[in-house]
């Protein structure tokens, strides 16, 4: 069983290992252990992780890079522990199975209306192909799956001004767009904040493994489009197009993503650039760690942070703790630690 958010009646709301975000946990914990050493984080980082194994042959769900990447790849990254490769490359595998050479992307949702639904969020989930590419030595396949997905995101799911639509569906047979959404957002018009974060944070990443231009100029471009939306306190509204901002809810979820991406594609840019966004890190940061946001201890059944919201048009975790919100807290205080 693994914390997910609390219910509307204050009681915990946990999942089990299939849901996407059942890798938070347990990453959270390697984030904690990497910071203090304590050896009781790390056995209960191991606990948990150990739950998620069977996900190293889930070949239906592009989220299995969030949740193995979370886990095990933090238990790689910080034990050099190599029983955490073979289950990483299955993984990578597995996701394998949810690319379409047609389409040029991994497909994530198999259910509702749509055809081969992409969200954006699945640029995540590159980061299990780079991994696993490098960990392999087998950059030909790997990487060229994740560098098609980007570039065909890159392609059809940004507007002009470098906003971005939540979903694009595709025709699977011939590889053209058939629609675009923006499912979890106000409108398909609008601009749905975590959206936007996994953008930055998603192009960031694939960035570090690739080191293609055209993929740090376009998380450059995404990202300044968020600072010229970003409120004074640098929280975004849950969508930047709310009808009623600046009353809007606020999104702690996808300040955490944006402060923990641009933290990291401050190394990658000019001096000016990395400044500005490390000093939009700190603000998002700062008040991401105020009375307003940080929960008190024994709040929350531990959750860190306040005021995330899941999906409003479904009333599904509204103003409330995500275990997602907290990992991508603990990993963008490490980055900043380590500037």
């Amino acid at each position: 069983i693994y914390p997910r958010s609390i219910n509307p009646d204050g009681s915990l709301w946990t999942s089990n290992y299939k849901w996407w975000c059942s890798g938070f946990y347990p990453g959270s914990l390697w984030y904690v252990y990497e910071y203090t050493g304590d050896d009781r984080f790390k056995e209960l980082a191991l606990k948990y992780q150990a739950g998620l194994e069977p996900l190293r042959f889930r070949t239906d769900d592009h989220d299995i890079g969030f949740q193995l990447m979370c886990s095990y790849g933090n238990c790689l990254r910080l034990t050099g522990d190599t029983l955490c490769v073979p289950v990483l490359l299955d993984g990578a595998k597995s996701l394998g199975c949810c690319f379409d050479p047609e389409v040029g992307c991994s497909r994530s949702w198999n259910f509702g209306k749509w055809s081969f639904p992409v969200i954006i969020d699945n640029m995540m989930n590159m980061e299990l192909f780079l991994k696993a590419a490098e960990l392999s030595g087998d950059n030909k396949s790997f990487q060229e799956m994740a560098l098609a997905h980007a570039r065909t995101t890159m392609k059809n799911h940004f507007r002009d001004d470098n906003s971005c639509f939540h979903l694009v569906d595709y025709n699977p047979e011939t590889g053209d767009v058939v629609g675009k959404q923006t499912v979890q957002g106000y409108a398909d018009d609008s601009v749905w904040a975590r959206g936007q974060a996994w953008a930055l944070y998603g192009y960031t990443m694939v960035y570090r493994f690739a080191k293609e231009q055209d993929i740090l100029d376009h998380a450059v471009a995404v990202t300044e489009y968020i600072l010229s939306r970003l409120p004074e306190d640098g929280i975004p509204y849950w969508d930047f197009d709310a009808p009623d901002v600046p009353e809007a809810l606020r999104d702690a979820s996808a300040a955490a993503v944006i402060a923990s991406g641009l933290i990291e594609l401050s190394g990658y840019v000019d001096s000016e650039k990395s400044v500005r966004y490390l000093a939009t890190a700190e603000k998002i940061l700062r008040t991401l760690a105020s009375d307003e946001y940080l929960a008190k201890e024994g709040e929350q059944y531990g959750f860190l942070l306040k005021h995330s919201v899941g999906y409003l048009k479904k009333n599904s975790e509204v103003n409330a703790p995500l275990t997602y919100a907290d990992y991508y807290f603990l990993e963008a205080l490490l980055r900043w630690r380590s500037k």
